[in-house]
């Protein structure tokens, strides 16, 4: 896992496309004042980082576009689309499927059918608090149908990548979402936060949980004029997560705003997070056997275990 920031996420609006866990709940359009849309580009020049711009769904004034292009970017709701239903066709090469857990077990196969129209897919569960034990076999079941068209579209030459499946076949080592190490984001108010979800947060006035001093509701992390200040930072870092050190689920989101919000601790995943990410885990393992059989890889293969969640082994933390 990198240790420094590569990455500036800038949300264009407070009613910008929600991409992750978090839903956005915030309905009022508030665009990012131009000035501060400078500045954020000036500090991710500055930090050498790449731009990821998150679009609301209206089109912006024209001299928003001639800034926003002022640098290399990624725009997420234009370039990556993003969807909360599962549409029967695709016209994007990159789209991410923001989905309850529900709706990808009952439409796995029709997500499946999605899989030979992109270039890369990323299924984000947006309740993961609602996942049961009593889901997992119907969960193994629905990664188990990706998989199979997935090794038939590897077979015949093609590569789709999904976040969950596909990843963990070139992964060595911990590559996760990295809010607040890998990456950060600037809010229309021109103040850092480790990622939206945080702002949304702040905005909605939900309590401050995290060790330093602020205001109740303050989840900001520094801003424009002053510059990050990230409190207890190592506290964000794979060292410091000896839950995760035993983990090889290289592909886990392990999603610090999750974290906080089913176990108050940035740095330990829920139970729920663990055995979704070892589920998906163990289909790629199935699927990178299957294709190491008819020679489409040659890599070592991923280990059998026999657990789901890294806190039912026996280790000293």
């Amino acid at each position: 896992m990198k240790s420094y920031l590569q990455y500036l996420v800038i949300l264009l609006d407070d009613t910008s496309v929600a991409y992750c866990h978090a839903d956005n709940p915030l309905k009022e359009r508030n665009l990012i004042p131009i000035d501060t849309l400078r500045k954020a580009i000036l500090f991710g020049m500055k930090e050498n980082l790449m731009i990821q711009y998150v679009y609301p769904d209206y089109e912006l004034p024209a001299e928003y576009e001639e800034v926003i292009e002022s640098i290399d970017n990624v725009k997420i709701g234009r370039e990556v689309q993003v969807l909360t239903e599962v549409p029967k066709f695709i016209d994007k090469d990159n789209v991410v499927l923001r989905l309850t857990i529900s709706d990808f077990i009952s439409k796995s196969f029709d997500i499946a059918a999605l899989l030979p129209q992109v270039k890369r897919m990323n299924i984000c569960i947006r309740d993961v608090e609602n996942f049961k034990d009593e889901m997992q076999e119907d969960y193994k079941r629905a990664l188990n149908t990706l998989c199979s068209v997935l090794a038939n579209l590897y077979k015949s030459g093609k590569q789709p990548q999904v976040n969950i499946l596909t990843d963990r076949l070139s992964l060595t080592e911990m590559h996760n979402c990295e809010a607040g190490i890998g990456n950060i984001t600037i809010a229309p108010n021109g103040k850092f936060y480790l990622c939206p979800a945080f702002y949304y947060d702040e905005k909605m006035g939900l309590s401050n949980r995290m060790n330093h001093k602020t205001k109740d509701s303050s989840r900001s992390v520094g801003d424009l004029n002053n510059g990050l200040n990230i409190p207890n930072k190592q506290l964000l870092q794979l060292d410091h997560a000896p839950l995760c050190h035993i983990c090889d689920a290289y592909h886990c989101n392990r999603c610090i705003w999750l974290n906080q919000k089913l176990t108050w601790d940035n740095n330990t995943p829920s139970h729920q997070q663990c055995v979704m990410a070892h589920l998906e885990r163990n289909a790629c393992r199935s699927l990178q056997l299957d294709l190491i059989k008819v020679g489409n890889l040659s890599v070592e293969p991923i280990k059998e275990i026999n657990y789901l969640d890294p806190f039912d082994v026996k280790e000293d933390f």
